[in-house]
């Protein structure tokens, strides 16, 4: 006799479903990172500015570290509250509180990036170039629209029925 009450995934199998979910939002912003490092580039180039191509290399540590923030965010519940408005506001507030919390990440990474170097600690905050990490954020933020609304999506309509109507007739 089978019942259809919905079972609780093991351990495993929530493993699991954390690591694909990672393993995609990783994937995704490092698309996103390395063509914004392309058109860095290419911009660069038009100036006769030779540029790292290591770049990329950052780029994708880069959408690995954001993808394990967005992880910890999700576990923690950030934006859990908004779930229940209208699908564009759920969307923005949760890219917002999101980009703020990269930005944080990113003003942790410069300080103790900055200590290791040698800065004394009192002129790290001093020296530290905040409309670098203003641009970046807002790029994260950009990036971060169509991310949260296919995970929205997801959540609203089901993995299965999203996986349909984007890879079926």
């Amino acid at each position: 006799m089978s019942s259809n009450v919905p079972t609780t995934p093991n351990l495993k199998q929530r493993a699991k479903r954390e690591f694909i979910d990672y393993a995609v939002i990783s994937l995704y912003l490092a698309v996103f990172f390395c063509a914004m490092v392309t058109y860095t580039i290419l911009l660069l180039r038009k100036y006769d500015v030779s540029d790292d191509p290591l770049n990329y290399t950052f780029a994708i540590i880069n959408a690995l570290v954001i993808g394990k923030v967005i992880s910890i965010g999700k576990m923690v519940n950030l934006g859990r509250g908004v779930e229940n408005r209208p699908l564009y506001q759920t969307v923005l507030f949760k890219s917002v509180f999101f980009s703020l919390l990269v930005f944080g990440f990113h003003l942790l990474e410069e300080f103790v990036k900055r200590l290791i170097h040698g800065e004394p600690s009192g002129t790290v905050w001093h020296n530290m170039r905040y409309e670098d990490l203003v641009g970046r954020s807002i790029l994260i933020f950009c990036a971060f629209i169509p991310l949260f609304a296919f995970i929205e999506l997801r959540r609203l309509v089901g993995e299965e029925k999203l996986h349909a109507l984007f890879f079926k007739h």
